[in-house]
């Protein structure tokens, strides 16, 4: 079997927790040349990840890292929204300015 990792920060593996439960987050950046393709290289990497930590750690839920621009963009676009509620996508929005999260979405 390969190893996937899931990303905190730049290339880290994430054990984290929220609320006392245990989350993974990828964080992806949408900077290429079509907002459509990161989406669909998002989405695809999501739920392949996803898959992969419900076999090794089914209590670990797996969220979806974006930044707030990104997310106003290309995530409040019909087809942003479409991909998140059909593939139950979890978000975790941040501000990479203000090094802050803006707002958890489950």
């Amino acid at each position: 079997m390969r190893n996937l990792f899931v990303d905190l920060g730049a290339e880290w593996p994430v054990a984290a927790e929220k609320n006392g439960k245990k989350i993974a987050v990828e964080i992806k950046g949408f900077g290429g040349t079509s907002e459509v393709r990161d989406l669909e290289v998002a989405v695809g990497q999501f739920l392949l990840y996803r898959e992969m930590i419900a076999e090794q750690e089914p209590e670990r839920k797996l969220y979806l890292a974006i930044t707030d621009q990104t997310h106003d963009g290309i995530f409040d676009e019909p087809i942003g929204e479409l991909a998140l509620e059909r593939f139950n996508i979890p978000l975790i929005v941040f501000s990479p300015t203000k090094e802050v999260i803006v707002r958890w979405i489950d």
